[in-house]
């Protein structure tokens, strides 16, 4: 996989989640939006997708960077009530959930592309 070998490119792109997730989890609504799915569902999936870049691209710091972003998700759970939001510890769980996921996710997909990287290699040798 081509993330795998490009740090830079999965800090830009967990970047780019990092404002979605701020710019959404931030902007006063009068009601949520009518999406598929529960709130925790959403809050899991978006957490998932912040932590599993660098998870596949950078294994080796992935404890520093799920701390990051379960600190970035309390963050934002912390300052919703000052942008007309609510803030609440079931959202935090989901968080939680979503970057425990996300970092699973990836340290797994990075190793099984290494394991068959190492098989074909030492198949063409």
């Amino acid at each position: 996989m081509w993330l795998q070998s490009r740090p830079r490119i999965s800090g830009g792109i967990t970047w780019g989640i990092a404002l979605t997730i701020a710019f959404l989890s931030l902007t006063p609504l009068s009601q949520l939006p009518p999406v598929p799915g529960s709130d925790k569902t959403h809050h899991l999936i978006a957490y998932a997708a912040l932590a599993f870049p660098n998870a596949l691209a950078r294994p080796q710091k992935i404890i520093f960077f799920a701390l990051v972003y379960v600190c970035f998700g309390g963050v934002i759970e912390l300052v919703q009530p000052f942008a007309n939001r609510y803030a609440s510890w079931l959202d935090f769980a989901a968080n939680l959930g979503g970057v425990l996921i996300g970092t699973y996710g990836g340290v797994f997909v990075n190793k099984y592309l290494n394991r068959k990287k190492t098989a074909a290699q030492t198949f063409d040798t």
